[in-house]
């Protein structure tokens, strides 16, 4: 970090959020884009904005940048009010899928581009040029072309390039979407280390979940122009509110269940076709009515399945249906009355494959690890996204 760098990252009052959203809003025509948005990121953090096509998010993005102007709120950067501050005054970094570098230019003048435009002496230019090379671990290619490199150094060097001007805040537009899968993996793990190296505050926008989960701090799951929930990676993945939330950021076992009792601390429920057992039990959840229907959650990871010989008596029961080798990992697919789509279970493959796995037609029985089983908010239908 170049001390104008550290600078300008100390400079932040105290406590003060790296980017702040108020009440922000956007229509086009009838449309209502986003609805009345707030949230706050973190000094130095990493922030997704995460749902699919339609959802918001890249119009909170072009609203960050001041592509587009709100139709009321306020957005606040670094503790400045920037709502109506052209582009090119709110001093932020920002990478496209596309990457947008200059054919015509060197890896190093690409780089070097934004400091030119800003008038920087030539000396201090080709100094933090070099620095930032050295960075992205690309100082022996600074002479080449764009086209004479790989996707991953074409996105090293956008990166570099946004970076170089020592932005008080970084945008990233679905900036892996044209690597391959590995290389994207790898990619993920570079910028991260990047971010958290420099402390700049980051906005990435994605409908990629892992990328999601690897990358941020902190994730927002919108869904037609609205928040549905904020937190940590592990927060939202393992706490989600709501169906779409749990089907959205990974897989889960979405069943219907019905409230046997309420007991201290929680709920009993029974699974469909368990009307004679006791029921499981659901810890820190709101009363329900005794036989009123509630969602919960499984992740096919904390769903624990064994043969039915060695299944406890009070364990439920279902018939595997599918199987799919994964290389680690073994997916089941089960079936049991009363469902209306089959559960999903993973399991690890800790010896030989064959070991772990048990055959199609095989009766299990179905168990989770106490506290992994998660009451659904409820929520209304939700439209086909645009």
């Amino acid at each position: 970090m170049t001390q104008a760098t550290a600078k300008a990252q100390s400079s932040v009052t105290a406590g003060e959020p790296g980017l702040r959203l108020r009440d922000v809003c956007k229509s086009f025509g009838s449309v209502a884009a986003l609805q009345p948005t707030s949230f706050d990121v973190p000094a130095g953090t990493l922030c997704s904005l995460l749902g699919p096509s339609g959802c918001g998010k890249t119009t909170t993005l072009r609203i960050v940048a001041g592509f587009e102007l709100p139709d009321a709120g306020q957005v606040l950067i670094r503790g400045e009010d920037r709502t109506y501050d052209p582009p090119q005054r709110r001093k932020l970094g920002m990478v496209f899928q596309n990457y947008s570098l200059f054919p015509h230019m060197t890896v190093a003048q690409n780089v070097a581009f934004g400091l030119r435009m800003a008038r920087v002496n030539r000396a201090e230019t080709e100094a933090r040029t070099r620095r930032m090379l050295d960075i992205v671990h690309l100082p022996q290619h600074a002479d080449r072309y764009p086209h004479q490199l790989s996707g991953g150094q074409q996105q090293r060097v956008a990166l570099a390039r946004s970076l170089v001007t020592e932005p008080s805040m970084l945008l990233l537009d679905e900036p892996l979407g044209a690597l391959d899968k590995n290389l994207r993996e790898q990619m993920q793990f570079e910028i991260r280390q990047l971010q958290r190296e420099i402390g700049i505050t980051t906005l990435l926008v994605t409908h990629d979940q892992e990328e999601a989960l690897t990358m941020s701090d902190m994730i927002v799951v919108m869904d037609r122009g609205r928040i549905l929930q904020t937190g940590s990676p592990a927060e939202v993945y393992e706490h989600p509110r709501t169906r779409f939330v749990s089907e959205f950021l990974g897989t889960s076992n979405i069943i219907a269940c019905t409230v046997a009792g309420a007991e201290e601390g929680g709920l009993r429920l029974r699974l469909p076709g368990d009307e004679g057992s006791s029921g499981f039990f659901v810890a820190d959840v709101p009363v329900r009515p005794v036989g009123s229907t509630v969602l919960v959650a499984i992740r096919p990871e904390h769903l624990r399945i064994v043969p039915a010989g060695e299944a406890g008596p009070s364990e439920p029961r279902a018939t595997v249906s599918g199987h799919v080798f994964r290389g680690a990992t073994h997916v089941f697919q089960l079936q049991r009355p009363g469902l209306d789509r089959p559960l999903m279970a993973y399991r690890q493959i800790t010896g030989p494959v064959g070991e772990t796995a048990l055959p199609v037609g095989a009766e299990v029985g179905l168990s989770w690890l106490p506290g992994t089983a998660r009451l659904l908010e409820d929520e209304p239908l939700r439209e086909d996204a645009a």
